[in-house]
């Protein structure tokens, strides 16, 4: 199934898109017609270019020049995307479907979901998706993925798992879309139902979308994790509950046990030492089944700033190496734009 590529001329790409949706619904789109505006959704979807200053802790991995793109969530002008494309961003563009660019503000970033919030200035309009219910979701449904900008196409897909999602970055989601074929253009690209709602937010390109067959596909964040803390992002920029601990480690599981490959400058991790090549075998007394398991035990010892007693193995020692953790959030610079 090939991505169709669109211009950036609404009308045109709403005929093409409506052609998109009917490959992906076929008969039930045409039995319900009235449910899908496409002009609305191919207009909804933003292309989104960030400029990040070189001495930013995220430009080391994820450069100072990203692209992406975003959904338009409210009638202000309100976009959501994938934090990590605008994450410390000091100039951040929007580009519309009538290829019209505005700047943008950064609003809010959750660490916990990776979800980012921008609000786009200067008389940007754009009509805007409601927020379908991720839940209700099926493995086997097919799903349209729609990419802004520069990569403004759109592509029908399949929902091949829902699952648990764990990242070397320090990073879990109880439950994540995962599907088939891959799109290229997915760092914030939507994920729309049938009714032109929005089920996610692109994250990732993976190389198993489905668990133990090989079979290349796309991370998606549902958006109901954004339902239960959009009010806390608008008003306070940030989820108001107590911050997770934060090591400051990438990390790689390995039969049980997990290497450390990376140490964030400055971070708690490398102020106690941790460094790469280090092996990670037990955290609080407890030993651990995997990423996910390590992180649960992690979080669970208490807030962000509680010190982390790791078990760590330095080629035949078993070391000791207590970590005074941090709140991830106060290491970004997220408000250069503002």
């Amino acid at each position: 199934m090939r991505v169709l590529s669109t211009p950036v001329a609404p009308r045109w790409a709403a005929g093409f898109l409506f052609l998109a949706f009917a490959l992906a619904f076929g008969p039930a789109l045409a039995a319900e017609p009235e449910q899908l505006d496409p002009e609305r959704v191919v207009r909804s979807i933003v292309g989104i270019r960030a400029v990040v200053p070189p001495d930013s802790q995220s430009a080391r991995s994820l450069g100072t020049e990203r692209e992406g793109s975003g959904v338009v969530i409210d009638g202000s002008g309100l976009i959501l995307t994938i934090g990590y494309t605008v994450m410390e961003a000091s100039q951040i563009q929007v580009t519309a479907a009538d290829g019209r660019s505005h700047p943008a503000n950064m609003i809010a970033y959750d660490p916990v979901s990776g979800f980012g919030l921008l609000r786009a200035e200067l008389g940007f309009q754009a009509p805007w998706l409601r927020l379908a219910d991720s839940a209700a979701v099926k493995e086997g449904d097919t799903l349209l993925a729609l990419s802004g900008g520069d990569g403004r196409g759109a592509a029908a897909v399949k929902v091949v798992s829902k699952r648990e999602f764990a990242g070397y970055w320090e990073y879990l989601l109880e439950e994540a879309l995962f599907t088939f074929p891959p799109i290229r253009a997915f760092n914030g690209a939507a994920l729309v139902n049938r009714e032109g709602r929005l089920v996610g937010i692109g994250s990732l390109l993976v190389m198993e979308a489905m668990e133990g067959r090989g079979l290349p596909g796309n991370m998606f964040v549902p958006v109901s994790a954004l339902e239960p803390i959009l009010a806390d992002l608008l008003a306070y920029g940030r989820r108001q509950e107590p911050a997770r601990p934060w090591l400051g480690v990438t990390l790689r599981e390995e039969m049980g046990q997990l290497m450390v490959e990376k140490v964030s400058p400055r971070s708690p991790a490398d102020s106690a030492g941790l460094r790469p090549g280090d092996r990670i075998v037990g955290v609080g007394g407890q030993r651990f089944t995997g990423l996910a398991d390590f992180y649960r035990k992690l979080w669970g010892l208490g807030p962000a700033g509680v010190v982390v007693p790791l078990e760590v193995m330095r080629g035949a020692t078993l070391t000791p190496v207590p970590v005074p953790s941090a709140d991830r959030v106060r290491f970004l610079r997220l408000n250069p734009t503002l």
